[in-house]
């Protein structure tokens, strides 16, 4: 019903923001690896809320409770591996005066035209807080990933909020580099300049959009399937699965129709000893399947439904209402959408990459 995703490495999460707790089960990771624990903790603690002055003030430590799947030895047993994590800092109350209306651009509305009834206390289901379960499984991902190609890197970056863009080199750019600011920017000044502005919003009591972008170094060509399995296409999915993305665009992207086609081709070309690309205007993918040049995406994420004007709206008896939002909120999910969407991308090439090998045995 929605709350799975992966084919051989498969995610199952459940909880909402406001209830007890949030939790994943895991299945399809190998037997007998030694998964770093405080490493996972730590790409959780990324994406915690209450982690600096640009995100929303909701404290909660995140910690994950290890249920199964792993020996007393913390070796991974092949079978599904559980995590939950507990609710500390909820706080309904702010969400008394929105139960009985349906808020502008969030999922009430038609979570009740889904399934009859809806969890009104801080967008239950359809809140980002669903996401720290992607973050865990992600992050075990990242070591399955590293563990059979230790080459692969993965990193993300804010690349653009509303009119203000970085200025990155794909070649260069790393985690250190990135986490350096709480804008989540490599490039400094940019960095700065999306600071003072998400301020002046914050301020003006608004909220800013804008896009992460995602590359993953290292990989060898041959993971992903024709037509519908496309390595592209699982990547678009799980990208737009993120709460708030609206938009995503592999290699060039739309900015390829500024192209012609014998300015857009990736021409092959002998590379560190194997076949490579001169430019890499496909993203890293051609056909669905990876080329062995490194894999670029961009998600785009709208402004936070949640601002704190006046707000029209109706009632779920249809009447017109007008209210003004409570409750913490983030101004921008773009900060802590790094390391989600950081997470999304391992998920899809350890999926790619499991299903492939179960191919070649």
């Amino acid at each position: 019903m929605g709350d799975s995703f992966g084919h051989i490495f498969k995610v199952t999460t459940y909880g909402e923001s406001h209830g007890q707790g949030l939790g994943l089960i895991l299945e399809g990771c190998p037997p007998g690896l030694t998964i770093n624990w405080e490493a996972v903790q730590a790409e959780l603690n990324r994406r915690r809320p209450g982690q600096s002055k640009l995100t929303t003030p909701r404290r909660e430590s995140d910690q994950l409770h290890l249920m199964s799947g792993v020996s007393e030895d913390g070796v991974t047993l092949g079978t599904a591996i559980g995590i939950h994590f507990k609710n500390a800092d909820v706080d309904s109350s702010k969400y008394e005066n929105m139960r009985n209306l349906y808020r502008p651009s969030h999922a009430e509305f038609t979570y009740e035209a889904r399934y009859g009834v809806r969890d009104w206390r801080g967008g239950g289901r359809a809140s980002a807080r669903e996401t720290i379960s992607r973050v865990a499984a992600g992050a075990v991902a990242r070591q399955i990933l590293q563990h059979f190609v230790p080459a692969i890197r993965i990193v993300a970056w804010v690349d653009q909020m509303a009119d203000i863009t970085a200025d990155v080199d794909l070649n260069e750019v790393n985690v250190a580099a990135v986490d350096a600011s709480e804008m989540r920017c490599p490039d400094p000044d940019t960095a700065q300049r999306m600071e003072q502005r998400l301020r002046e919003a914050r301020k003006d009591r608004d909220t800013l959009g804008g896009v992460i972008q995602c590359i993953a170094r290292g990989l060898p060509a041959g993971w992903g399937a024709p037509v519908f399995d496309k390595l592209d296409a699982d990547l678009a999915k799980g990208m737009m699965s993120l709460p708030a993305a609206k938009g995503v665009e592999i290699g060039s992207g739309f900015r390829g129709v500024l192209l012609s086609g014998s300015q857009h081709n990736d021409s092959f070309i002998p590379k560190d000893g194997r076949i490579g690309t001169a430019t890499n205007h496909s993203g890293g993918i051609q056909g669905g399947i990876s080329n062995g040049e490194p894999i670029t995406v961009r998600v785009a994420f709208k402004p936070v439904a949640t601002h704190f004007k006046t707000q029209t709206t109706v009632n779920t008896q249809g009447e017109p209402v007008e209210f003004a939002a409570k409750g913490r909120h983030d101004p921008c999910v773009l900060p802590r959408a790094v390391p989600i969407v950081e997470s999304m991308m391992c998920l899809v090439l350890c999926d790619h990459m499991l299903r492939t090998a179960a191919v070649l045995r």
